[in-house]
């Protein structure tokens, strides 16, 4: 089993050796990462604190982005925010990716009332209104956090691949190896982990990028509204206080252009990462380069 884990994860590195776009779109999303990290750990963040400066200063060389009505330096809120709107989106991208994973792959591999039951379900909650739902839930919940964000998220997005996952197990379980594996005596809890989940792992990849990305526009939206985490420091919420304060209206493009700047950044360096990832994924895309 761990040899098959090791062959499926070298198929990945070696495309990605290959694969300009999907190694773009990681240098992308690492480097936003690093000065995430890494900047929240070498500024002062007592300068984000509320009133810890003067409010509205325009970009000068004491604050780079100068400050906003709330008088932190947008700066340091900026860098501080990055890491929470990663996080937020691994943790809602893991969470929803792994229900859907363990979902497609009762639902295509055992079939019959298993596979209806679990497909009903999907195609059920895929109709609704996720944004509708997920506003109901954020506006009854007294305190919100990074992590119950990322959670509320998650729980509205594991539809999508559940059904991927779901097709391709259907394709893999007519393969002739695993038939001979089953014929060698295997069960079905073992084709499934030893001989299906290696041969997924390109598709999982590029799921869990896709699901990290609708992740991360989820929460921007929820937060921009109004209902994210109010004690948090987050990109979604930098553009909620910065509407709430009338920023565009002040013309204080120092406090909204650059969470949306980021977040723009954020989003190219995902879409490279999950193009990329689609040529491992799709033997089409493969042949057409």
């Amino acid at each position: 089993m761990a040899t098959r884990y090791r062959d499926g994860a070298y198929r990945v590195l070696i495309h990605a050796r290959r694969n300009m776009l999907l190694v773009s779109g990681l240098a992308v999303i690492m480097a936003v990462v690093l000065v995430g990290y890494v900047g929240s750990a070498v500024i002062n963040q007592d300068d984000a604190r509320v009133g810890a400066f003067d409010p509205g200063l325009r970009p000068s060389a004491g604050h780079l982005l100068g400050t906003d009505r709330q008088a932190r330096d947008v700066l340091a809120v900026l860098i501080l925010s990055i890491p929470n709107t990663v996080k937020v989106g691994l943790l809602a991208g893991a969470v929803g990716l792994g229900i859907g994973i363990v979902l497609g792959l009762a639902a295509g591999y055992f079939g019959g009332l298993v596979d209806l039951v679990i497909r009903t379900i999907a195609d059920v909650v895929f109709t609704i209104p996720g944004i509708a739902i997920m506003i109901i839930v954020a506006t009854n919940i007294r305190t919100m956090s990074v992590e119950m964000m990322a959670l509320i998220v998650a729980s509205l997005s594991w539809m999508y691949p559940t059904r991927a996952i779901r097709a391709q197990t259907l394709s893999l379980r007519e393969r002739l190896y695993v038939e001979v594996a089953r014929l060698n005596g295997e069960s079905g809890m073992e084709l499934v982990v030893k001989q299906m989940l290696p041969n997924l792992l390109p598709y999982i990849a590029a799921g869990f990028v896709a699901s990290v990305s609708g992740a991360i526009l989820a929460t921007i939206g929820l937060e921009a509204l109004g209902l994210g985490p109010q004690g948090e420091f987050t990109l979604g919420m930098m553009i909620y206080w910065a509407r709430f304060y009338g920023a565009i209206l002040r013309g204080m493009w120092w406090w909204w252009s650059p969470p949306i700047a980021v977040i723009v950044v954020i989003f190219i360096g995902l879409l490279l990462a999950s193009a990329g990832l689609d040529r491992i994924a799709n033997p089409r895309l493969q042949r057409s380069k």
